[in-house]
């Protein structure tokens, strides 16, 4: 006799009673039916929500909160007017002790589950000092489709200006932008810089661009603090039309005028199609170009397309993590890959005998330079190069800069090239210090390298970006055949 089997529950468009367990990595939580997982959009752990399937996989289904039926324990109210519209904070209404919990927990669970590390030395997560107006810099997008909240549509309210907005991305929405009035992560005198260049685009005439057709003029807008100088940027995005960089004079003397404070302001053309907050040409429209930041007594010169680490007090505990992993002892040869502007190559200079820093990105490369110059740091080499290509054939980068006691990575959020962590191993470092804000490609090259002749001795969680669902980690390893007092 056949016995036939029962329909699948988790069909997209079926509504469930789900209680949320935990977060899983990126923010969304995690329930289980009939031991099927499915992750929930927008809810915490502890809540039991009416949700619709809105997703069906194979191994799980993804679903959207209707109702709350039982809220959370952890729960907060969230500060922001834009908070569960803007893409941001995700978490921004859960207590930050538990953020920061969950996050810890996502790094195990990550290294357990793609490196297959069961063992793990963990570290208590290291905090923000600050969760509020922690970010020295922060990128909107000019659009002329503003995107309407749910309440703006329900009150059926002539809404004016539906051509303009200012602000961050919907999620999932390249088209629309969410016109902010404000963000908590940026301080108050970000702010108002923010709302005065706002008012004053609307007021120039000149469209903001538009991707569906390519026209128009204002594409983005950086802003960039010195927390610990004071110093100020805004750098404003165009596309290429010099006829109207004429306007452009008018706006930098509108900010300084109401601004005294502010640094520089730069003027960045793109020329592309690509939407993306570089160009092909900057225009210094008032000051020297960049700012200057200090972390400890080094300072450091951050241009317009320099990578400087968001959150600055949490950055400089970074650093000192760093430099309580390397146990320097003064006489260490070090290679800083993906060094950027040098600013860990710089910190870590007075301890170690020299630092090799090595970047794809020429302009990084300058302010690396410059940024050794002006801490009078003579022990720093810096190269400009693919770090693929550079490392490809180890023994003659030790033949010009000698054998590295310890490696330091600090790679983009896609990790190592796959060939890279093999070459790290014929360099045949004592140490390696991986610094990484993915868990999930730090993982995957962790467990490259500790399928060769490195061990991991111990990682260390930091939270750089409260309220979202980021983490900083920082992981220490150290040769087999080396005996380790950690």
């Amino acid at each position: 006799m056949k016995h036939s089997t029962p329909p699948n529950p988790l069909k997209k468009g079926t509504v469930h009673i789900l209680s949320i367990d935990s977060l899983a990595m990126g923010g969304k939580g995690i329930a289980r039916l009939n031991k099927f997982i499915v992750f929930v959009e927008r809810s915490l752990p502890g809540q039991v929500v009416e949700a619709v399937i809105v997703k069906k996989k194979k191994n799980y289904a993804e679903a959207r909160v209707l109702n709350i039926l039982e809220q959370s324990p952890f729960s907060v109210s969230a500060p922001c007017p834009h908070f569960g519209v803007c893409g941001g904070c995700l978490n921004q209404n859960l207590k930050y002790e538990k953020q920061i919990e969950y996050k810890q927990h996502q790094i195990r669970e990550t290294l357990e589950h793609l490196a297959g590390m069961n063992e793990i030395n963990m570290q208590p997560i290291l905090p923000s000092p600050d969760i509020y107006f922690y970010r020295n810099k922060m990128e909107f997008s000019f659009s002329n489709q503003r995107w309407l909240t749910d309440e703006e549509i329900a009150s059926e309210a002539e809404i004016s200006e539906k051509n303009f907005a200012l602000g961050m991305h919907i999620p999932r929405r390249y088209d629309k932008v969410l016109d902010l009035r404000l963000c908590l992560l940026l301080s108050e005198f970000s702010n108002d810089v923010f709302t005065h260049i706002k008012n004053w685009v609307k007021s120039s005439q000149l469209p903001p661009y538009a991707l569906h057709n390519h026209s128009g003029f204002w594409r983005f807008l950086i802003l960039r603090e010195g927390k610990n100088t004071g110093d100020f940027m805004v750098n404003i995005v165009t596309a290429n039309r010099p006829n109207d960089y004429e306007s452009l004079n008018e706006f930098a003397k509108s900010l300084v005028q109401a601004f005294p404070r502010i640094t520089t302001i730069v003027h960045t053309i793109n020329k592309t199609r690509a939407q993306v907050a570089t160009g092909d040409e900057v225009r210094i429209l008032h000051g020297t170009g960049f700012i200057i930041e200090k972390l400890g007594d080094l300072s450091y010169r951050i241009s317009a397309n320099s990578f400087f680490q968001t959150n600055t007090r949490q950055t400089q505990n970074l650093y000192d993590k760093i430099i309580e992993f390397g146990q320097f002892s003064g006489y260490e040869n070090v290679y800083d890959l993906y060094c950027g502007a040098g600013s860990i190559s710089v910190y870590i200079a007075p301890k170690v005998q020299h630092v090799t820093g090595i970047e794809i990105f020429s302009q990084a490369i300058e302010d690396a330079r410059h940024n050794a110059r002006l801490n009078e740091i003579e022990n720093c080499t810096f190269i400009v190069g693919d770090i693929k290509d550079t490392i490809s054939k180890p023994q003659n980068l030790i033949q010009k800069h000698g054998t590295p006691d310890v490696v330091i990575i600090d790679p983009p959020r896609a990790g190592m090239h796959q060939d890279i962590p093999h070459k790290i191993v014929e360099l045949a470092p004592k140490k390696i210090i991986y610094v990484s804000c993915n868990p999930a490609t730090q993982a995957r090259d962790l467990k490259i390298l500790c399928n060769t002749s490195y061990q991991l001795l111990k990682i260390q969680a930091i939270d750089m970006f409260p309220h979202t669902a980021h983490c900083e980690a920082i992981a220490l390893l150290s040769r087999k055949d080396i005996q380790s007092d950690f």
